[in-house]
């Protein structure tokens, strides 16, 4: 019967997504028969169009669509460069739900009055998208701020869809080949976590917090602030900002402002969370940017024009070695260093070791030499990237949904800043950044002190592994193990306590061994 309900819902969303042409690709002979047949019969009678407008598509079939659209948008890999293409185009609007079903909902989070919190609420929703919608309020502080309410009903819609996608994923990856080796299971909850993530606005104030934490160092980089005392899972409030969306052009095209500065504040901001803090702003579209004129600011004194940034729903995090081994690549690959290149996928397990490295790093040369040398306004990044993908088909490489990620968003913050100056190489802002964040995080000094810790994690470790070791071990005629003694109180040595002068001698061996 389960079974029954996800094949219906299938085929209405597929004969939906037929009328725009999106389903043509299914019909291409190198897939199963199966998949060809339920595609033509789909499409019959819709009058699709010739070349597919996925975009439509999703955005017909439902809000949760929109969603995975979205997130499929970062993979180029699963649906090709021409579907990625299009579906970033994907635009998460919806027409509002009017306010006479919201304000139950606010009166109910906010004990049965919202006005006890709030001035005033604009009943006009300033913005609409699948998930949630946006009015603009003021506090009973005085307090100018942006609402955003989760629109009624979403979460069982959601769940219903996801269940589906669930369903249809698995069935698809049974398929093996190449089905198997894009991983669509693990695309969809990639998704469902994106989009769970989503339907708590905890979670995004969250995000937006630490996001705020990690551009204090970038004062021309606006992160809203948060109000957690009138937030909750179904509502965020947060800071109004009072600036100009970059989508809007004519609006950008009237400002008086400095728009190489302002493309290089957009590009460092970036790099300080991508590559720095390893946790960055995923969906930095125009419509979530915004450039603050200089007139604007809390202390009236800006006289220079900022970025301010919204929506934190989808954020990326890449770890500190991840990060480590994308610089040793990219190093590798403008010093025409293949065979290293080759060396660190093996290591970081990117390729499945039956494979020859030797071979790999030939493959990386065929797609690499073209383009050294070259500036990057000179080359074709759909051919780079089709190149590189190819070798990963090659070489039964696994997808990596957070490098693939990182490489949507540095797309489209390239985009972002050549709408903003049109001149700006976004590579000559970045160099010297990643230069010098590579000779940080990989020069001598940065090794010795990574060793020590990891020495120092491992010494202190020694104690607890003794007492297991006798524990399990216990000396012939030795008498029974006693119940634990009560902790004592830590004893201090020159105002040392005992933990920190086992840590003290534990560096010190450490550095002994790394400096002998």
């Amino acid at each position: 019967m389960i079974a029954i309900v996800h094949l219906w819902r299938l085929l209405k969303w597929g004969r939906r997504l037929a009328r725009s042409g999106g389903l043509r690709p299914f019909e291409d002979r190198r897939l199963p028969f199966a998949v060809r047949l339920l595609a033509k019969v789909a499409r019959f009678g819709t009058g699709a169009p010739t070349t597919p407008d996925f975009a439509a598509g999703l955005a017909a079939v439902g809000p949760a669509a929109i969603k995975l659209g979205q997130a499929l948008a970062t993979r180029p890999d699963l649906i090709g460069l021409e579907a990625a293409t299009d579906l970033a185009r994907l635009q998460d609007a919806v027409p509002p739900a009017p306010f006479s079903t919201i304000e139950p909902i606010l009166n109910a989070i906010y004990g049965g009055d919202w006005r006890t919190q709030f001035q005033s609420i604009e009943p006009e929703a300033v913005g609409a998208a699948s998930i949630a919608q946006v009015h603009k309020g003021v506090t009973s502080g005085g307090r100018t701020v942006a609402i955003k309410l989760l629109r009624p009903g979403i979460e069982a819609e959601v769940s219903s869809a996801l269940a589906t996608y669930e369903w249809g994923a698995g069935h698809i990856e049974t398929l093996g080949g190449e089905f198997a080796r894009l991983r669509p299971r693990a695309v969809i909850a990639t998704f469902k976590s994106w989009i769970e993530a989503e339907l708590d606005l905890r979670r995004e104030a969250a995000n937006a917090s630490e996001l705020g934490e990690i551009l204090a160092g970038e004062p021309d980089y606006v992160v809203p602030g948060i109000d957690w005392q009138r937030s909750s899972r179904r509502v965020l409030v947060i800071d109004w900002i009072d600036g100009v969306k970059v989508s809007d052009r004519a609006a950008l095209a009237a400002l008086d402002i400095d728009r190489p500065a302002l493309a290089r504040v957009l590009v460092n901001g970036f790099l300080a969370q991508a590559i720095a803090k390893g946790f960055f702003h995923a969906d930095l579209h125009q419509g979530n940017l915004f450039v603050i004129p200089p007139s604007v600011g809390r202390d009236g004194g800006i006289d220079h024009a900022r970025i301010g940034v919204i929506d934190f729903g989808i954020m990326g995090r890449i770890n500190r070695r991840a990060r480590l081994y994308l610089a040793e690549i990219l190093h590798g690959l403008v010093t025409g260093n293949y065979a290293r290149v080759a060396e660190i996928h093996f290591e970081a397990g990117y390729v499945p070791p039956h494979h020859n490295p030797a071979a790999f790093a030939t493959a990386l040369r065929a797609v690499g030499e073209p383009i050294r040398g070259r500036q990057a306004k000179d080359i074709a990044i759909t051919d780079l990237l089709e190149g590189l993908f190819s070798i990963t088909r090659s070489f039964d490489m696994p997808v990596q949904p957070h490098l693939l990620l990182l490489q949507k968003t540095m797309v489209m913050v390239e985009g972002v800043a050549l709408t903003i100056d049109p001149h700006v190489n976004m590579w000559e802002v970045a160099e010297p950044y990643v230069r010098n964040w590579v000779r940080d995080e990989m020069g001598p000094e940065a090794v010795i002190a990574d060793r020590l810790v990891l020495n120092a994690r491992a010494l202190s470790q020694l104690p607890r592994i003794f007492r297991q070791w006798v524990a399990e071990n216990p000396m012939p005629g030795a008498a029974p193990p006693q119940a634990p003694l009560p902790p004592l109180p830590e004893k201090s040595v020159g105002g040392w306590s005992t933990p920190w002068l086992l840590l003290a001698a534990g560096l010190g061996a450490a550095a002994a061994v790394l400096l002998s």
